[in-house]
Order: structure tokens, then C-alpha cells, then sequence
């Protein structure tokens, strides 16, 4: 008795992913699904001529059968794949004693206008790798070769993610079709290239751990060390990035923060002085009003007043604020 046929759950409904109309974005280009499922042809069974204006990939995940480009032919078997399209004259001919099963992935690869500059999400680096894995499409071989990185298994994720039906079945087809191109890309005759992914600023980025962790948490008690732990460094190293990023210590940016915060809820009403100095990480009225003359030279009843009459010049509100220019 032979192993069982691992997709033999497609052969239930073979265009149900055909019928979603399946269309992304991805890098540069526009992928449209026009077919995705298991075939069976059988024994002797000939597709006669023809030829897609569109990228048709071929993969054999049982049987044999013969693959006819013009005037070349070649014997195709279980576990290889070969592409066909676009433009390509191709004839499929089953096995005379043996039915040869098909998966198809059969998708239009649409360049688009040119997307919008790289910014902080990582676009540059998903243009890069699509570029690439269509390029090396483009110079793949008409001929079988192997499905050495295992892009078939990824039609049967993209089918059972159909066949659940859970939340997030669009982003699993649309993964699993990236992946079958990526992993056929693989095989091509181009040398493989070496993308570099984007890197960060290490000490830019613990920066913006940590203040978005103040900004997070600045009503509650705060300490160097507390936050430095919670990035994974030490309490030295951390007043040295805010040396760096924001020239000033972690103390100062903290009350900036907090400050800035208080103002807000000053001219907002959003309570009395001992309230907002409560909710807003401060031990106590006094304190606050302490701090507050000591930083702008005004208490901060003056300062809501003087906001407003319209006071001209740079207002302690604004002096709070230019913390924000460092995030």
C-alpha cells in the first residue's frame, strides 16, 4: 500500500481558491490569482498546444507525464516543477499507464507605477525582494527541475486556509502565493542575489523604546534604572543615549515630559493643581508648583492666565514641548 496522497483534500473542490478573485500588491507589482488548485489528468490524456500571456507554474506532486516546448520535449515526475508563460507554446501529455497529478499556480505579474518613497515600514526592502524574485522567474529554464525548496506545500496551506474559513484566510493565500513564486524564483539560472536588509540605529532605537515607555508610563513612579531594564540595558548606557539623542539626561527629559503634559491639563481645566499634579506623576501640589516656577518663572495659575490673555514669546507650554523634537 503506497503513502497517502497529501493533497488529496484539494481534489474536493478544486477551484474554490480560483473563485476569489485574489489580488495584492506586493513590492512593485500587482499579482492577480487567476488559478490556484489540484488537477488530475488521466492516463494518455494530451493538452494539445498553447499558451498563456500570463505566468502559469507547474508542479507534479504524483504521477509522470511528458512536457513538450516546441520541439523539446521532457519527461516530468513526481516532486518537479517547470514554468510556462508568458508566451510560451507548451504541450502536457499524461503518462500512457499512469495519471499524473498537477498543482497550479497560474497568476498575471503586473508591473505598477512607481510606489512611494521607503519610509519606516520597511518598503524598500519588500520592492528589493520582489524585484529580484521576478527577475529570476523571468530567467528560470524551460525545462523540469526539481522542487528542491518545497514550494508545493504551500498550496495546501493556502487551501486549507480556505477550507477553515478563519479570520485572516486573505493573508494566509496571499503568503502562501508569495511564497511559491519566492521558492520557485530559487531554481532560476540567475546567481542569487544578496539583499541587504535595512538597518536600524541601535542607540536611536533604544532611545525610542524608552521614551515611548516615559510617554506610556510618566504619571507612574520612574526611575533610570527601572527603564533601562525594561529595554535590557544598563542604567550607565541608557543616560548615554540620552546624552546622545536628546542632550539632555533621562531626569530632564522625563520632567520635559511630564511638564509638557501638565500644561496641557492646566489649559485644558482638566482639574485643581493638587489633582493634576497627582495624575501626572508629581508627589504633590507643591511640588509641582515648586518645579513649575522654578522651570518657566511663573506658578501655574499665571501661566494660565497669561495664555489666556494671549501672551506674546515663547510660552512655558511651548518650552515643555520641545522635548517632542527629539522623539
Amino acid at each position: 500500500m503506497g503513502k497517502p496522497f497529501a493533497y488529496t483534500l484539494m481534489a474536493d473542490k478544486q477551484d474554490a481558491i480560483d473563485r476569489l478573485d485574489i489580488r495584492f500588491r506586493w513590492g512593485g507589482y500587482g499579482i492577480r490569482v487567476i488559478r490556484c488548485h489540484l488537477t488530475s489528468f488521466p492516463p494518455g490524456k494530451i493538452i494539445r498546444f498553447h499558451k498563456h500571456s500570463e505566468y502559469e507554474f507547474h508542479f507534479i506532486p504524483r504521477g509522470k507525464g511528458i512536457i513538450r516546448f516546441e520541439e523539446t520535449s521532457y519527461n516530468v515526475q513526481e516532486g518537479q516543477f517547470y514554468l510556462t508563460g508568458p508566451g510560451v507554446l507548451h504541450q502536457q501529455e499524461a503518462d500512457d499507464s499512469e495519471a499524473m497529478d498537477e498543482l497550479c499556480l497560474h497568476v498575471d505579474i503586473t508591473p505598477l507605477p512607481a510606489a512611494a518613497p521607503s519610509g519606516d515600514w520597511g518598503e524598500s526592502w519588500e520592492l528589493q525582494e520582489a524585484e529580484a524574485c521576478i527577475q529570476a522567474i523571468n530567467a528560470l529554464p524551460r525545462r523540469p527541475v526539481a522542487d528542491q525548496y518545497n514550494a508545493m506545500a504551500w498550496f495546501l496551506t493556502a487551501y486549507r486556509a480556505w477550507l477553515n474559513g478563519h479570520s485572516g484566510a486573505y493573508s494566509t493565500i496571499k503568503q502562501a502565493v508569495i511564497q511559491i513564486l519566492l521558492r520557485a524564483s530559487r531554481m532560476s539560472a540567475l546567481p542569487a542575489l544578496s539583499i541587504e536588509p535595512p538597518t536600524r540605529n541601535i542607540n536611536e532605537h533604544r532611545f525610542q523604546m524608552a521614551t515611548q515607555f516615559i510617554h506610556d508610563n510618566y504619571a507612574s513612579p520612574l526611575s533610570l534604572q527601572e527603564v533601562a531594564e525594561r529595554i535590557r540595558i544598563s542604567g550607565r548606557q541608557l543616560q548615554r543615549i540620552f546624552q546622545e539623542q536628546s542632550s539632555g539626561s533621562f531626569s530632564a527629559y522625563l520632567e520635559n515630559y511630564r511638564l509638557s503634559q501638565i500644561c496641557n491639563a492646566i489649559l485644558e481645566g482638566q482639574g485643581s493643581i493638587e489633582q493634576i499634579a497627582l495624575e501626572h506623576g508629581f508627589a504633590s501640589g507643591s511640588y509641582l508648583y515648586h518645579v513649575f516656577k522654578k522651570r518657566f518663572g511663573m506658578t501655574p495659575k499665571q501661566f494660565k492666565a497669561s495664555h489666556a490673555a494671549g501672551a506674546s514669546g515663547e510660552t512655558p507650554l511651548q518650552q515643555a514641548k520641545e522635548i517632542d523634537s527629539h522623539d
